[in-house]
């Protein structure tokens, strides 16, 4: 996960961001053995970073399961002032989200520091499925439920086959699972098929349950659910 260098060293609590562009104009700062300039980039994890010929610690990886609200932005920061998730989730070190959810989907959603893992999630070849429930305005028809199963044209494209199935006795709440990661491609597919989503929630990533976790929350992901992501066995 590459980032300019001085905001890794002023993450890493050495100094501001102001004096750490200071250090690297002094050529105070290296990279791998190399002097590097301002808007030079690294990766703390896999490159060595020295300043003033230390080197600068790497900080824990992290893993969390967040439970978004609506009404919360994918981001880290909105120059429009709106909540973005670190209005929720305060730490020492900088994190990113895994994929994005849209303004008002609420529901799982990972962060992590590591980009390994991320790439794991998001990248299409290792197929991690994303589970959700469909709060729809009116009923779900078993017609439908075949297409989605088959694939939708959504316009630009017609959507991988998903699993689909009726989530409520009045069978207005669908659940679908499916492993693309197009942008809003579950609301997409409901405007297509002529329905209206009153709520959106992602309840799965892979093997991480969204389970009971509070709204506004996140917890630790499991030893057990890290490396079944990386080892790509998730299903």
């Amino acid at each position: 996960m590459s980032q300019r260098v001085q905001k890794i060293i002023a993450n890493a609590g050495v100094c501001s961001r102001r004096k750490a562009e200071d250090l690297i104009e002094q050529g105070r700062v290296s990279v791998n053995g190399k002097v590097i300039t301002i808007g030079s980039k690294a990766d703390l994890f896999t490159d060595v970073i020295l300043v003033d010929e230390k080197k600068l610690p790497k900080p824990p990886k992290i893993y969390l399961a967040f439970n978004k609200p609506p009404d919360c932005l994918t981001t880290l920061d909105d120059p429009k002032g709106r909540k973005t998730i670190l209005d929720y989730v305060k730490l020492n070190y900088r994190i990113i989200p895994v994929g994005r959810l849209d303004f008002l989907t609420q529901g799982l959603l990972l962060l992590t520091n590591d980009g390994d893992f991320a790439n794991h999630v998001m990248h299409p070849r290792y197929e991690v499925k994303k589970s959700y429930l469909v709060f729809l305005d009116k009923r779900f028809s078993s017609k439908d439920l075949e297409l989605i199963r088959k694939g939708v044209d959504i316009g630009d494209v017609i959507t991988k086959p998903a699993n689909a199935k009726f989530a409520s006795p009045a069978q207005d709440v669908v659940e679908i699972t499916l492993h693309e990661g197009q942008n809003r491609i579950v609301r997409r597919m409901m405007k297509m098929l002529g329905y209206s989503v009153k709520r959106l929630i992602r309840t799965r990533v892979g093997p991480v349950e969204l389970g009971n976790l509070a709204q506004g929350k996140q917890r630790n992901l499991t030893q057990e659910e890290i490396e079944k992501i990386l080892s790509k066995s998730t299903s």
